[in-house]
């Protein structure tokens, strides 16, 4: 048995798996709340009484030296167990909450309307909401996520909500006035500022790549699918934000033109999370609610 001097800690744990997830510090360090320095010091803490490196540590990335990988794979299911023990000693002092990290526009378009029904079905669970953006760092403190991408994060469950396809939207009065592709004002072209290939792509697959968005710029998709539904002008709309907009008619899609964004909409979570009966709850209940038919599926048939 290690001497105590070369004890493990919870911290350098922590900070070591963090970082072998993430593949360096910074990402650990955002993930853990914490200064990259801080994550570093604390894995150098743990290879000093562990007695062996566990990262090679180049320029710009870690690289896991075979102990370390050895280590990592061992700390999975040790990790993975304290967590199901952790929440069920919990649950026996009464019901806890829920947090699940979701982007702001995801959130307010998507999740906060449907909220309400799952609170009837499950009056005892308690969902907080916390909108970190969807591609924040997974956080030890939330109960699963909401995430946009491939559907691999290493050290995650994900479980598919639904695709993310791209389709344009705005008022019906605007739709009126738009014969084809061709005939779309460029000036009235909203955008996303940190999505500039939705609108050339889209505009390529519907026969117009020659033509150039150049609307209004807005930081969020909520922002501009609120200025379409004001009449400013035609939103680029990605499932499933649109979706309510869609079936109440207050957007529409004007061209029966969609396209993949890629990747798709996935709830994420540690392992052996779904021992919580209070998360797999919420978790059945999502994947319900994200199989039931949407106006924007409802154009592509």
């Amino acid at each position: 048995m290690l001497p105590a001097s070369r004890q493990p800690f919870l911290n350098g744990i922590r900070a070591f798996e963090a970082a072998a997830r993430a593949g360096s510090f910074v990402g650990a360090a955002a993930e853990l709340h914490v200064t990259p320095a801080a994550v570093s010091r604390l894995v150098k803490l743990l290879e000093e009484r562990m007695g062996v490196p566990l990262f090679a540590r180049h320029a710009n990335r870690l690289a896991l030296t075979e102990a370390g990988e050895r280590y990592r794979d061992g700390l999975v299911p040790i990790l993975a167990a304290l967590a199901r023990l952790t929440e069920q000693v919990a649950e026996q002092a009464g019901p806890q909450p829920l947090t699940i990290g979701v982007g702001p526009t995801f959130a307010i378009r998507w999740l906060i309307p449907r909220l309400a029904a799952f609170q009837r079905q499950a009056p005892g669970v308690e969902v907080r909401i916390t909108t970190g953006g969807a591609a924040a760092p997974f956080s030890e403190s939330w109960s699963g996520g909401i995430r946009l991408g491939g559907g691999d994060w290493p050290g995650l469950v994900a479980h598919h909500l639904f695709a993310a396809d791209l389709l344009p939207v705005c008022t019906p009065a605007l739709a009126a006035r738009l014969a084809a592709p061709a005939s779309l004002p460029p000036g009235m072209l909203l955008r996303v500022s940190h999505a500039p290939q939705d609108w050339p792509r889209w505009l390529e697959a519907a026969g117009v790549p020659g033509m150039a968005a150049q609307g209004s710029v807005f930081e969020f998709y909520g922002q501009a699918l609120q200025a379409a539904a004001d009449g400013l002008g035609i939103a680029m709309g990605i499932r499933p934000y649109v979706d309510d907009d869609l079936a109440s008619g207050r957007l529409v899609a004007p061209f029966a033109t969609t396209l993949p964004k890629g990747g798709g909409w996935y709830l994420v979570h540690r392992p052996g999370r779904e021992a919580s009966p209070a998360f797999r709850a919420f978790r059945d209940w999502l994947l319900e609610e994200a199989a039931r038919p949407s106006a924007a599926r409802a154009l592509q048939d």
